[in-house]
């Protein structure tokens, strides 16, 4: 059997792509984190779900596996993108010790692009994500990526860029960044991207230092050849004759 690995998107309707509505369609049961299936069952109401908290994602995709192993046709969902920070590689994972289990990733809307789409077009140049979650990423390696991206001048995309317990990570992540990016460099904030609430800003890299931001923020800062035109953040794609 196939077990089915859903990227949403930001959970609406209009940022889910076809083939993610098609899979949901024919889903016998739909499995998630409880947020996210709570965007989904606005769509499809009458689905069976399995739903869980964070913290318990390894359990979430073994009953999920286990579900498409007894022959039901199952769809784990991620906002966003499966396999971007998503559950796809841990489906993977879990199905390699099941022979009739086979694994479909369906690629979702990922954080970066519709946020990037909301505040302008600060990806038009090579790019790095990091997230600054520590959760399963020691802080000391999430550091060093920092570190290494901004001396490269890289646009950076961050995710997961603060919680109660990690309210002054991107402070933190900002001090590092300022030590390779001037304090003057365009950065942009998305939050509540494709849902009630949505809202965008464009600042300096100073000013985001400062930013209170939450887990459904998304962070983007600039290289040295980023721009403000007009209220959006654009990072050209370096063509010299342009």
């Amino acid at each position: 059997m196939k077990i089915y690995v859903v990227g949403i998107g930001a959970g609406s309707a209009d940022g889910m792509t076809f083939e993610a509505r098609n899979v949901l369609e024919k889903a016998d049961v739909i499995v998630g984190y409880t947020v996210y299936a709570e965007l989904v069952k606005k769509l499809f109401p009458e689905k069976e779900y399995f739903v869980s908290a964070m913290k318990q994602e390894a359990e979430r995709c073994r009953k999920a596996v286990e579900m498409a192993a007894d022959g039901r046709n199952v769809a784990v969902v991620c906002s966003g993108d499966a396999g971007v920070y998503g559950m796809a590689s841990l489906v993977y994972e879990i199905a390699a010790s099941y022979e009739n289990v086979e694994v479909s990733v369906v690629a979702g809307v990922s954080a970066m692009l519709s946020g990037g789409a909301l505040v302008g077009a600060p990806l038009g140049h090579d790019f790095a994500v990091i997230s600054l979650s520590d959760l399963l990423t020691p802080w000391e390696k999430i550091e060093k990526r920092l570190e290494c991206a901004s001396a490269a001048d890289f646009a950076i995309c961050l995710y997961n860029p603060s919680s109660k317990k990690r309210h002054d990570y991107l402070m933190r992540a900002c001090d590092i960044m300022l030590k390779h990016k001037n304090a003057d460099t365009v950065c942009a904030v998305a939050k509540n991207i494709g849902r009630d609430g949505e809202e965008y800003a464009i600042m300096s890299l100073a000013e985001l230092r400062n930013y209170s931001a939450d887990m459904f923020t998304t962070v983007f800062i600039g290289n040295s050849m980023t721009k403000n035109i007009g209220g959006k953040m654009v990072t050209p794609r370096g063509y010299k004759n342009v």
